[in-house]
């Protein structure tokens, strides 16, 4: 049997997320629970209904479709009813609710990928693994690498590091480049902001290191939790300690702030401003006096 994971966006023509042209597949699950997540809706693994309130004109097609009674008095949904079985966004005649996440096959993602070969191989682009995190469904990661590596596709991992040793293991070594993000030098800040300490990562990105497989370090800059010098100088620190000698900064962006309303989830960073590569000009400042090249 073809074995499935479970994806919420297949996008194409991305420029952000390793060399040339890229689709970037969104898996859908993530162990971390970031307070600046970009992709609330990617972080459980399940099928989800996300409701936009300025399309819906509350005509209750929904309720009445729906076959847990999840939605007994219009949307949103009862999140505790609902299964994320899609009837009610089919029948919704505005399209105000949406399924996020849907199970698909190997062949299935490779083919739709492959639609873009021709690109791909103009611009030295290639495919890049996203996420939630690709690592939480590390077997079919696994074997959707093994598919594009066969047909010549660079293959590119964007990851936080945080999965069992074995896990890593296996989806990394398939891996033309490891896009890793690093959320914070210290192990308690780290847990404060995403649920976790770093001990795992760090440990997993110590060993991809080892056997020299090709990585660039991200830092995603986040208002008040790792903007500071002091975290910059700590940063710094940390890779070059680990012999790392480039770093890509990712400034704080509000993109994803409305998903969190179509979710109805609070958000912890509604309302705070965005970073721009202008505002980290001092920031970048000491990665460059610590000789790492730093870009946006």
């Amino acid at each position: 049997m073809n074995e499935t994971g479970f994806i919420f966006n297949i996008q194409k023509f991305c420029i952000h997320d390793g060399p040339g042209i890229r689709t970037v597949v969104f898996f859908k699950g993530c162990p971390l629970r970031c307070r600046w997540c970009s992709n609330p809706e990617s972080q459980h693994t399940a099928a989800e209904i996300l409701w936009d309130s300025r399309l819906c004109v509350r005509c209750l097609r929904c309720a009445e479709v729906c076959p847990t009674g999840a939605i007994r008095g219009g949307p949103p949904a009862d999140r505790k009813c609902c299964t994320g079985c899609g009837t009610c966004a089919a029948a919704c005649p505005h399209g105000a609710l949406t399924v996020s996440g849907k199970a698909r096959t190997v062949e299935e993602v490779t083919a739709l990928c492959m639609q873009d070969l021709a690109f791909y191989e103009e611009s030295g682009g290639g495919v890049t693994l996203s996420g939630g995190e690709a690592l939480f469904q590390a077997s079919f990661a696994a074997r959707l690498l093994d598919a594009l590596g066969e047909r010549g596709v660079h293959r590119a991992l964007e990851t936080s590091g945080f999965a069992p040793e074995d896990a890593f293991a296996a989806v990394t070594r398939r891996a033309d480049l490891i896009l890793f993000d690093i959320k914070h030098h210290d192990r308690e800040r780290h847990r404060e902001g995403t649920g976790a300490d770093n001990g795992i990562i760090l440990a997993n990105l110590r060993a991809a290191l080892s056997r020299g497989a090709a990585v660039l370090p991200r830092i995603p800059v986040i208002p008040g939790y790792n903007d500071s010098p002091e975290d910059a100088r700590g940063f710094a620190a940390l890779l070059k300690d680990f012999g790392l000698g480039r770093v890509q900064l990712l400034p704080f962006h509000q993109f994803g702030e409305g998903k969190y309303e179509t979710l109805q989830k609070p958000y912890a960073l509604k309302g705070v401003p965005s970073l721009y590569p202008e505002d980290l000009a001092g920031y970048r400042e000491i990665f460059t006096r610590a000789a790492l090249e730093c870009f946006f």
